[in-house]
């Protein structure tokens, strides 16, 4: 099973992460705006590497935000958002590459996406990376895998076999 994480502690990072995308849009390409996509990029790398309970962000939710609103209600599974935290690292680490090799309108348009899915997780708690990852997750639950197909054939054989007796 899947390590459990507040759901809050999803919604304050991406807060944080929409300001500081906020912060950098309105300083690259200059050295500033540069810093901060790489620092988020490095934070999106934390998540994807270690957890997204484990990134300085959510020490600080865990530490000082949480024990002021209170437990949660309900607790979610972390593997949706830390796939959403890589979408979100392919879309910093572009824009890095983007500015740095001279691309802006690139690096612009990455940073702006990364911003509207944070944004919208931020604030109406809809995690854009977590809804493709379920997607995903959908579409290869309900594909058959060709090897598995005789021995899914075999088990309703068995099972046809048994309720038959």
């Amino acid at each position: 099973m899947s390590q459990q994480i507040d759901p809050r502690g999803q919604q304050f990072a991406a807060a944080v992460t929409s300001l500081v995308l906020v912060i950098a849009l309105l300083t690259v390409p200059g050295p500033l705006g540069i810093a901060l996509i790489a620092v988020q990029a490095a934070l999106f790398a934390t998540s994807v590497g270690l957890g997204v309970q484990r990134t300085p962000v959510a020490t600080v939710f865990r530490s000082v935000v949480r024990p002021r609103i209170g437990p949660p209600t309900h607790l979610e599974d972390a593997a949706p958002p830390r796939f959403a935290q890589g979408v979100g690292l392919v879309f910093t680490v572009t824009a890095l590459a983007a500015f740095l090799g001279g691309a802006d309108l690139v690096g612009f348009v990455a940073v702006a996406l990364a911003l509207v899915a944070a944004l919208l997780n931020a604030s109406i708690g809809l995690c854009l990376g977590c809804e493709v990852y379920l997607l995903l997750h959908r579409l290869r639950s309900t594909t058959p895998d060709k090897n598995q197909i005789p021995a899914r054939q075999q088990a309703r054989a068995t099972q046809e076999a048994r309720s038959t007796t």
